[in-house]
């Protein structure tokens, strides 16, 4: 008998929608340079731009804003290597300084990149989170000053789910004359964004968090405020990113935001009862176990609980073996043995996070599901637990 497949780990990608997929099939055959002038490639230039004003409109912004990258983490390298960018221009509203300020949950490609600018020579500071994954605002504000060329706080962690008020910060960063960057990959069509209302000076976002493919994302950059490109060589994306456009990966983002616009709403008070029953189900079912990251400023579809005396890798490889896939963590920290940052930073002990799951729901997930993994987890947890003389002593 097939074993019943269950995918709550939309976090760390999706599956493509039908109708990304549909419209991917539509334009296989647009081969032209998106930057030639015949007419192959006029044509591919037409779908990347319909795409772009998809996304702008899609985030309050105006297609001209918005510059197609790779991914995600392309995004947000970029954004912090104009830190380091000789030739940036600042306006006389601005600061020209070059620091950095971050915070200690940010993703790895953030706190790598900004610990790379430290090693070279930009002033780098991380501040810290409450409890909950919530930045401290007042570390944050007495931080910043005429030394801070950017300040990059994510609108929703990928592990915890915690939600950032960004509009706050962007007014207090820009009264200190600094600029603001957000990665809101993992808040992209999950909760509603406007860039206009926000504040932000730079966004990034990624296809693959949405039901589109991996390898395309984009990034918001408001007008008029400095910047450097990370990859030179031609004039594409108004010469802010060199390389030829991947037509297909910009149609595919644009299709996979116009029906975030559709749905997301709904789906997202869907997840949000899934969510409830989900938790109410381990609290009632499972002993000891805590859950990671703010009640209620959050994303609607994410849950990192902690299951005290079970590992947190054996929980996963347990439940694959079960058809249901999760995440420790991160997927981009896969294969490390160190405990996960973020709950490092909220205060989380160590063995704890050791113990914690990420369990992260989307478009295809059912009621039946959440049933189907609440009639499984206690058993998983349960068989662990058996295994480890440290909570058996417990008991």
């Amino acid at each position: 008998m097939a074993v019943r497949q269950v995918y709550m780990d939309h976090n760390a990608t999706t599956p493509l929608h039908p109708e990304v997929i549909k419209v991917l099939n539509e334009t296989m055959q647009v081969f032209g340079n998106p930057s030639s002038m015949h007419g192959f490639g006029r044509l591919a230039r037409q779908y990347v731009e319909e795409a772009r004003a998809q996304v702008a409109g899609f985030i309050g912004a105006v297609p001209e804003e918005i510059v197609f990258v790779g991914s995600g983490s392309e995004g947000n390298n970029t954004v912090l290597s104009i830190m380091a960018c000789p030739s940036r221009q600042c306006t006389c509203e601005r600061t020209c300084g070059s620091g950095i300020v971050t915070t200690r949950i940010e993703h790895p490609c953030v706190l790598e990149s900004a610990r790379c600018l430290s090693d070279r020579g930009n002033h780098v500071t991380f501040v810290g989170v409450d409890e909950y994954g919530k930045v401290d605002f007042e570390e944050l504000e007495a931080t910043v000053n005429n030394r801070t060329g950017i300040v990059s706080v994510m609108m929703a962690n990928n592990e915890i789910g915690t939600l950032q008020d960004i509009k706050r910060i962007a007014e207090m960063v820009h009264r200190k004359g600094a600029l603001l960057h957000t990665d809101a990959v993992q808040a992209f069509g999950k909760v509603p964004i406007n860039v206009k209302d926000l504040g932000v000076d730079f966004l990034t976002l990624s296809g693959h968090k949405i039901y589109g493919p991996k390898g395309i994302g984009a990034l918001f950059i408001r007008r008029a405020v400095p910047f450097c490109p990370l990859i030179h060589g031609g004039h594409q994306e108004q010469g802010r990113r060199a390389g030829t456009e991947n037509t297909l990966g910009i149609v595919a983002l644009g299709k996979a935001a116009e029906m975030r616009s559709l749905e997301m709403n709904d789906e997202a008070k869907r997840m949000r009862e899934l969510k409830a029953a989900f938790k109410k189900g381990i609290e009632d079912t499972i002993p000891d176990v805590a859950f990671n990251g703010h009640p209620t400023d959050c994303l609607p579809n994410t849950l990192n609980v902690s299951f005290e005396g079970a590992e947190g890798e054996s929980i996963l490889l347990y439940l694959d073996l079960e058809g249901i896939a999760v995440s420790t963590g991160s997927a981009c920290a896969s294969g490390s043995l160190d405990p996960s940052h973020v709950l490092m930073a909220i205060g989380v002990p160590v063995e704890r996070a050791h113990g914690s799951i990420r369990f992260s729901m989307g478009r295809s997930t059912t009621l039946n599901d959440v049933a189907y993994v609440l009639d499984t987890l206690p058993k998983v947890i349960q068989k662990i637990r058996d295994m480890s003389t440290v909570y058996a002593g417990r008991k």
